[in-house]
């Protein structure tokens, strides 16, 4: 079992305070894993991730606490997050697919899987835009699963947006150097990508047409997954997580034992646990404030 490390509100940050609830310490969830990303909840708070290399999807229970197995074979799973349907989308990034997974069936529906007739780089991290059709990252990671894909097929790495019941996504930013992370604010006005490849996270203004306006550096940092509370606070990965307010000023780190966390959401009980995917393991820390839902 690894030391758990104890985090508190007490501490003081040069900025201000991230929110962890009083007295919370930081959890190991679960352990064993080979690479763990993508954690999404559910309405109920319960929590899925994947373990990509495993190529499955696990499920942390709302009730239990408990993670077991939820769906092997799964595409090479990567990025997931719920939409509004309470279908599970996941970036399936072994053909270069989007696809929607009904968890009561394990049904599976290949939402999308080239662009202009050409495969996708490997889509990576997906976030579902209220107002209806979802936004993706799709940045070039070389797998050791592909075969014949040495090269991407796609000319740039890009965000798309794909409207809701098209087969036709649209490029939404193809200027980034390595887009990964990405999450928008619940009224669906506001989209976050981080561009990992430069090492910043930029902010845009969402159109009524869906169109990304306005970009600008929210800050000098990229991220491999990001997510929001309630506050308009945003929470960056990497090295740790690290969490910003919403004028983008550093309100400090929360340090986790691995090398490297990928990504992190909210779910459990009120969506006030964090949930943090860190290489071979699943943290949890209590806070003081909801996941943005």
């Amino acid at each position: 079992m690894k030391a758990i490390l104890l985090l508190s509100l007490t501490v003081a940050f040069t900025h201000g305070q991230i929110p962890i609830a009083p007295g919370a310490a930081l959890k190991l969830a679960a352990e064993g894993y080979k690479f763990t990303e993508g954690p999404a909840a559910d309405a109920e708070g319960n929590v899925y991730f994947t373990d990509q290399p495993n190529n499955r999807i696990l499920k942390w229970s709302v009730e239990t606490g408990e993670v077991t197995d939820f769906m092997k074979r799964t595409g090479r799973a990567n990025g997931l997050h719920f939409d509004s349907f309470g279908k599970l989308l996941a970036c399936a990034d072994e053909e270069g697919q989007i696809w929607s997974i009904d968890t009561k069936t394990q049904k599976v529906t290949i939402v999308l899987d080239k662009f202009e007739g050409k495969l996708f780089n490997g889509p990576n991290d997906l976030w579902p835009r209220p107002q209806g059709g979802l936004y993706f990252t799709d940045p070039f990671y070389k797998r050791d699963y592909w075969q014949n894909r040495e090269k991407p097929e796609q000319e740039k790495q890009r965000v798309y947006f794909l409207p809701k019941g098209s087969k036709n996504p649209s490029i939404a930013d193809d200027t980034l150097v390595q887009p990964n992370g990405i999450i928008g604010t619940s009224d669906g006005k506001t989209l976050y990508v981080a561009d990992i490849g430069a090492k910043k996270t930029y902010q845009y203004r969402i159109a009524i047409d869906a169109k990304l306006t306005d970009r600008k550096v929210f800050c000098e940092m990229g991220s491999d997954g990001l997510t929001l509370d309630a506050d308009g606070n945003l929470y960056l990965t990497g090295k740790g997580v690290t969490v910003f307010d919403k004028q983008g000023v550093k309100l400090g780190e929360i340090p986790i034992p691995e090398g490297w966390t990928a990504n992190v959401t909210f779910g459990g009980k009120d969506h006030k646990t964090l949930f943090i995917t860190a290489m071979d393991s699943l943290y949890t820390l209590e806070m003081a404030v909801a996941g943005s839902r």
